[in-house]
């Protein structure tokens, strides 16, 4: 019997750890947690940059100035060479054709198309960005492209 071949009967998931449900479990009395200290009391959460007593990074390092990463829009990307590969001459383009061709998740995030790739086919592109570039090229193959949202 291979290894490969034990998983296959046993199945893909363990079964979870079941704390605390009494001493023939081996996880009774203390439930894994050792005796005493801040770990075994309940409520203890090591969090994200916590370092005991002494003053934690993030709030020793001086804030100055101003960020844009909260404000900015997160785009979808979509290239003109994977469309061209997608579509067909003639089609209309727009963020629910590209879920359905596989190229988005979904239609929650706006798409931007950029320009990589070459094109000869007509579309009408529908997206809420597009680079100069792409919408270039796009025109140049006769197509259209429409800014919404």
């Amino acid at each position: 019997m291979m290894i490969h071949e034990i998983t296959e009967k046993v199945g893909p998931h363990r079964k979870r750890k079941r704390i605390g449900r009494g001493p023939g479990s081996g996880h009774g009395k203390t439930a894994g947690r050792g005796h005493k200290g801040a770990h075994s009391r309940a409520g203890y959460a090591s969090r994200t940059g916590d370092e005991g007593g002494q003053m934690p990074l993030f709030r020793r390092v001086p804030k100055r100035g101003f960020s844009n990463a909260r404000f900015r829009t997160e785009y979808a990307i979509v290239n003109v060479k994977a469309i061209d590969a997608r579509f067909e001459d003639g089609a209309e383009v727009n963020p629910e054709m590209l879920v359905k061709a596989g190229l988005l998740k979904d239609t929650r995030t706006p798409v931007k198309v950029l320009a990589t790739g070459e094109t000869s086919k007509k579309f009408s592109v529908t997206a809420a960005a597009i680079s100069a570039a792409a919408r270039d090229k796009i025109e140049k193959a006769g197509g259209r492209v429409t800014v919404a949202e």
